[in-house]
């Protein structure tokens, strides 16, 4: 066990009581800081990121525990280490992590899923990257498999998931065509290695990917916007192909008649990040793996904006209300 006496009992921190809009978001500075249990470390979080998981959480579509402190990743500094294993880790490490209840000064983060972060990722980068990055990663590699040559559907191409998938298609090789709604966002698209772009406010998706891959459709969609695209998105797929839904931005999918796969041999699949890094192995092969391809590949890790901790309502609606590209951090 590790310690240092300038940790201060309480600190500041976003807790929800009830679901709800932003409303329910309560800025608090009198929240008590956590205590690293078994296998745990205590960081000091200099980053936080916010994803539209968040948001699920918050309005009660994910069922969760209230009260809570909303957030799943952070960067920091670890000011001390519980018992147990605790994967090599100490007082003083650089690190990010994947842990419930981020967005606070403080946040008890299990050991198993903390990784070191190298010297030559900028700072604030790795909180940029390692849910949205690890998430894009991990679909590319385990829920479509993509190839080099493949088409690819992307929707939300200039979104915070959107961006990372956009340039690991490029490195793969793949032929990637990307979703948005405004010039701005087609344009960010297509600067992050989305060869083409629709403007699903006024041109038929469905019609032009067809068009696109030459009657054939993609060998993989990556929707992580749900609900409103999902039916053109299984128009969308190949022969053989795989619709990867993973998000529900405008909604939850509604029940799937499995008969409608059999048209074209299509295969479903329905990805949670977590399932793919259960493992400390997992963990950190996909989180070296992100970092060597940020380094190697030069990608653009673009951030919205750096939010103080007490504008989380904003950074919500602004996320929400489709007005960001990239991602939004908070700094507590």
């Amino acid at each position: 066990m590790a310690s240092s006496s300038s940790i201060p009992k309480t600190m500041k921190g976003i807790l929800i009581e009830k679901t709800g809009g932003t409303e329910v978001l309560q800025y608090k500075t009198d929240l008590p800081v956590p205590s690293p249990k078994e296998g745990e470390i205590l960081i000091k979080n200099t980053f936080i990121g916010i994803n539209y998981i968040d948001t699920y959480f918050r309005t009660g579509l994910y069922p969760s525990p209230k009260p809570e402190i909303l957030g799943r990743e952070a960067e920091g500094h670890i000011v001390s280490t519980g018992p147990g294993n605790t994967h090599e880790l100490s007082p003083g490490d650089h690190v990010v992590g994947l842990a419930s209840s981020t967005y606070a000064e403080y946040t008890a983060m299990p050991a198993a899923k903390a990784i070191k972060i190298p010297k030559d990722i900028p700072e604030s980068h790795a909180a940029a990257a390692i849910l949205q990055g690890l998430t894009a990663l991990t679909l590319v590699r385990e829920a479509h498999p993509v190839k080099k040559g493949d088409w690819v559907l992307v929707h939300a191409a200039a979104g915070g998931v959107g961006l990372w998938l956009c340039q690991i298609l490029r490195a793969i090789g793949a032929k990637t065509i990307g979703t948005a709604s405004t010039a701005d966002k087609i344009k960010l698209a297509k600067e992050n290695g989305v060869g083409e772009m629709i403007n699903y406010s006024h041109e038929n998706v469905v019609e032009r990917v067809k068009e696109l891959t030459g009657g054939e459709g993609v060998a993989a969609v990556f929707d992580g916007v749900g609900k409103s695209t999902f039916d053109d998105s299984l128009e969308c797929v190949a022969r053989k192909g795989t619709l990867v839904s993973f998000g529900n931005a405008s909604g939850a999918v509604p029940p799937l008649t499995i008969a409608r796969l059999s048209g074209k041999n299509v295969k479903v699949a329905r990805p949670t990040l977590f399932n793919y890094i259960y493992t400390r192995e997992e963990f950190e092969h996909y989180a070296n793996d992100l970092f060597q391809m940020m380094s190697v590949d030069k990608f653009n890790v673009r951030i919205h904006e750096v939010y103080p901790l007490q504008d989380v309502a904003r950074a919500h609606n602004d996320l929400e209300g489709r007005k960001s590209t990239g991602k939004l951090l908070m700094k507590p």
